[in-house]
């Protein structure tokens, strides 16, 4: 079977690897559609991704979907053949159905697909076909496109960060610095959770345009002359990855305001003006992956066909390389994905 494998720094293959057998505890399920994060794109280039760094040739891809294709013979309640799912790329993870957190994303020796965070490493979904346990499956709702259930594990990510700020959100004035792929799912987080105005900030204007499509109630392009207020926003949300946008960040929220960061900065120290979080008395927030909000992020995913938007770029798996060069061009792009077999929905 074909996989995307990066055996390390700028040194991205499609590789034929031996095809799994099921063992009779593990899910088969045959791989439709990855979406590629920014840490594939870190891998990719890199070889690391903030403090992970390759070891060895790594599978990438956790953000997948697919149809199960087998089940071994100890699996309870087997789900039948052809099911849509989505993959809860971590183990261990919330149960399915799971509402309240677990804190099982912040388990010590929990893995997570296309990671470099283990050793040896967790091998990802960029693949024809993945074994998984059967606590890693989602059932897809039947109304939820297979293509559109592909965003399902970033909008779990920025769910699970705007989770974290609690009911300050409701009726609230939010800044989100940054409106790539992770950005623009934070905005339709935000105003699912009742986001009153919701302004987005960034350098290009094809990630604005995708951020006004979900949501977002206005838009800031400081390279075409706009200016970020400062101390004009109840929240903001740092969704770029980058110690320029976090300082934008820090500045744009009120005294006693809340700041959540989304974005993976690097595993190096970096210069931030800590003391706008002493002077203003603000609230600092860390986010990381996603727990229980897999569920949430597909009944939000089936509920709302304007998040189809987020996705600007489709591509099979022999056009690997060119994917990632369009992924890595945030202006021209917000997510692409790679297309790994047959969608049943087409």
């Amino acid at each position: 079977m074909k996989a995307v494998v990066v055996h390390g720094a700028g040194d991205l293959r499609v590789d034929t690897l031996p095809e799994p057998r099921v063992t009779r505890d593990r899910v088969l399920v045959r791989v439709v559609y990855g979406g590629i994060c920014g840490s594939d794109l870190h891998y990719a280039a890199d070889g690391r991704n903030g403090p992970y760094t390759l070891a060895e040739p790594l599978v990438l891809g956790h953000e997948v979907v697919g149809v199960v294709a087998g089940a071994g013979r100890d699996v309870r309640n087997p789900p039948a053949i052809g099911t849509r799912v989505a993959l809860h790329p971590a183990t261990p993870c919330a149960p399915a159905g799971a509402a309240s957190p677990t804190g099982l994303h912040l388990h010590p020796d929990s893995t997570y697909l296309g990671s470099a965070s283990t050793r040896p490493h967790t091998q990802g979904g960029f693949v024809e076909l993945i074994e998984v346990s059967p606590t890693q499956l989602r059932p897809l709702p039947a109304g939820l496109p297979l293509r559109r259930a592909v965003l399902a594990e970033p909008l779990g990510v920025a769910l699970h960060g705007v989770a974290r700020l609690g009911e300050r959100v409701r009726g609230t004035k939010v800044l989100v610095s940054g409106a790539g792929p992770i950005g623009a799912l934070a905005i339709a987080a935000l105003r699912h959770a009742g986001a009153a105005e919701i302004t987005a900030v960034d350098l290009r204007e094809f990630p604005l345009a995708t951020a006004a499509a979900v949501g977002a109630t206005s838009t800031l392009r400081p390279a075409g002359g706009d200016t970020v207020p400062e101390a004009a926003y109840d929240i903001a949300v740092e969704a770029a990855g980058a110690v320029a946008s976090l300082a934008t960040a820090l500045r744009a929220v009120r005294p006693a305001g809340a700041v959540l960061q989304l974005g993976m900065l690097p595993r190096e120290p970096v210069p931030v003006a800590m003391s706008a979080v002493i002077a203003k008395e603000l609230v600092l927030y860390g986010s990381q992956r996603l727990d229980s909000e897999l569920d949430a992020a597909l009944a939000v995913l089936e509920a709302d066909a304007s998040l189809d938007a987020v996705i600007s770029h489709e591509f099979a798996v022999d056009a690997t390389l060119e994917a990632f060069g369009v992924a890595a061009d945030p202006s021209r792009s917000s997510k692409t994905v790679l297309r790994l077999g047959a969608d049943p929905d087409a």
